[in-house]
């Protein structure tokens, strides 16, 4: 069972990436697949979730309307599209699996990615 976080980069103030969350070993259809991100001196925190029964999508305040996840099951593979990226928004992003709803609680979750550095400079 492995969680493979992968799209991060430098990117410019205004730019995009997205980012990717693929899976290994197990089907991420049946869970509900956090994004997470941790800023050095800062705590964890939760920056977006997609549920595993209707799709339905939350997102943290200070990216709303400026990030965009989905999934992909035939892919087995879970996306965070970023744009407009902000210097706060530079950080390690993970992702994470949980089989109950969404939650901005990374305790609730089971299996983490190793994270990807996402460095957001001009």
């Amino acid at each position: 069972v492995q969680l493979q976080a992968s799209g991060g980069g430098l990117v410019q103030p205004g730019g995009s990436l997205r980012l990717s969350c693929a899976a290994s070993g197990f089907t991420l259809d049946y869970y509900a697949i956090g994004w997470f991100r941790q800023a050095p001196g800062k705590e964890r925190e939760g920056v977006s979730c997609i549920s595993s029964s209707d799709g339905s999508t939350y997102y943290a305040d200070s990216v709303k309307g400026r990030f965009t996840i989905s999934r992909d099951n035939a892919k087995n593979t879970v996306y965070l599209q970023m744009n407009s990226l902000k210097p706060e928004d530079a950080a390690v992003y993970y992702c994470a699996t949980h089989r109950g709803r969404c939650s901005f609680y990374g305790y609730v979750y089971d299996y983490w990615g190793q994270g990807t550095q996402v460095t957001v400079s001009s």
